[in-house]
């Protein structure tokens, strides 16, 4: 009695589990390896990137000698810092890019003038991919054998270990 009613409640959850979408956030150092410094081009270095909502943006930077300031298009423009929406100085920032727009950084202490700003466009998270969803549509009108989703595999080989596993309760 005890090991069905495991194997249920563990085929329910895996099932639950299976279900959930994976969630991927990216770390996007600024400048790489070279870091936050004066005489970089941080324009190239966006422009290689793609910055999707809930990915970090990070400033690796000596501690008292430079900051980052998050402005708006015209403190951007004429790095004045001037209304800034947020300001960071611990050498190492991490900040959450948490909607889809266009942000602006700046370091606030002069070296903006020496390039260091760099703007950013944060885009919505992407819808899964038409052809998988246009897939398991036909596969549901079609009498041809469907391709099972990552997920089903987990779950066949997670059920094959309880079920075999279990026999010896």
């Amino acid at each position: 009695m005890y090991s069905s009613v495991y194997l249920i409640f563990s085929i329910v959850l895996i099932s639950a589990v299976s279900t959930i979408p994976p969630i991927f956030a990216t770390d996007h150092i600024v400048g790489a390896n070279k870091g936050w410094n004066p005489g970089i081009n941080y324009t190239l270095w966006a422009n290689n990137h793609t910055f999707y909502v809930g990915d970090l943006i990070s400033f690796r930077y000596q501690k008292n000698q430079y900051n980052v300031f998050e402005v708006n298009q015209t403190g951007y423009d004429n790095c004045t810092t001037e209304g800034a929406v947020g300001n960071w100085s611990s050498g190492k920032d991490f900040i959450p890019l948490n909607k889809a727009k266009r942000y602006y950084f700046i370091c606030g202490n002069g070296q903006c003038f020496s390039g260091m700003k760099v703007s950013v466009v944060v885009h919505p998270l992407p819808s899964p991919p038409l052809a998988a969803v246009a897939a398991e549509h036909s596969s549901q009108n079609s009498t041809a054998a469907a391709v099972p989703r990552p997920g089903f595999r987990a779950l066949a080989v997670s059920f094959a270990l309880i079920w075999f596993g279990s026999s010896g309760l």
